[in-house]
């Protein structure tokens, strides 16, 4: 994998964007209900240019809600919601979302099994899932290939994505998230699921990835503080929609704060750029 990204292939009136233009996401006292079930509640945080944010908490606790805030694809239900100097809910989301890389599993699992590896990181290109009458430019097309080659599956790129494995399948959804160099790239979980060599390789290129200083603002979200890759620089934890703690990675990422993110004592280890947690 490459230091340099690779370079990019070829509504409704816009709000006054936030005052910092450094400011990727900006929200500001945010919940999201549904059904009466608050999902997130009196959010504050901050993304910038810069920063590699993880997203830790458990099963419920509203990360990947977050994320489909950050990516345009939900309205918050209160508070105010700023991605990439739009306010969501008063903007064209889907110019907006031309602008943003996502990989999540829901969108992975809309992908055709009979699609061609490479179609399924060009179709990026006109935002639709399923390769039919679009056409692609050569560059498009040479674009979608080497980012496979970045992320290390470059030889997968002319089989089918049923026929992939799960760590193979990954790999191949965040090519196709960074396949309109976005501004901002939101990842889902991306390691779940990997046995312990798989998850390593892909740990590895993140972190790749996170050092590259072209490479956009990253958003990652899992449960497992070992999945963190090294050159993420912030962390905010989540329990039950509200933010437990957010800052600096090294200084949120305690035991104190994960214990009461989790519910039970733990203890942080961290050796070199890496972090491991158990049961205290």
């Amino acid at each position: 994998m490459t230091g340099d990204l690779i370079p990019a292939a070829a509504g409704a009136a816009p709000a006054a964007a936030p005052v910092d233009p450094d400011l990727v996401v900006s929200l500001d006292s945010v919940g999201v209900r549904r059904s009466d079930n608050p999902l997130l509640q009196d959010l504050t945080w901050r993304v910038e240019l810069d920063e590699r944010w993880v997203v830790l908490g458990p099963n419920g606790a509203g990360k990947t809600t977050l994320l489909n805030l950050a990516a345009g694809r939900l309205h918050p239900t209160t508070g105010v919601a700023y991605v990439l100097g739009e306010r969501i809910g008063h903007t064209d989301v889907n110019e907006l979302r031309t602008r943003i890389g996502l990989a999540t599993a829901a969108l992975a699992a809309s992908v055709p099994a009979d699609e061609q590896v490479s179609d399924v990181v060009v179709t990026a290109a006109w935002s639709v899932v399923g390769r039919w009458r679009e056409s692609y430019e050569h560059g498009d097309v040479a674009r979608a290939r080497a980012l496979l080659s970045q992320l290390g599956v470059g030889n997968l790129s002319e089989r089918l994505y049923g026929t992939l494995s799960d760590g193979e399948r990954k790999r191949v959804q965040i090519a196709r998230a960074l396949m309109t160099d976005p501004e901002l790239l939101l990842l889902d979980e991306p390691t779940a699921g990997l046995d312990l060599g798989g998850r390593e390789d892909l740990v590895g290129r993140l972190a790749e990835l996170a050092y590259d200083p072209a490479a956009p603002a990253m958003v990652l979200v899992t449960h497992h503080v070992e999945e963190i890759p090294p050159g993420f620089t912030h962390a905010l934890l989540l329990r039950e929609g509200a933010v437990v703690a957010q800052g600096l990675l090294a200084e949120t990422l305690t035991g104190d704060n994960l214990s009461k993110t989790f519910g039970l004592p733990l203890v942080v280890e961290r050796s070199g750029d890496r972090y491991t947690a158990r049961a205290a």
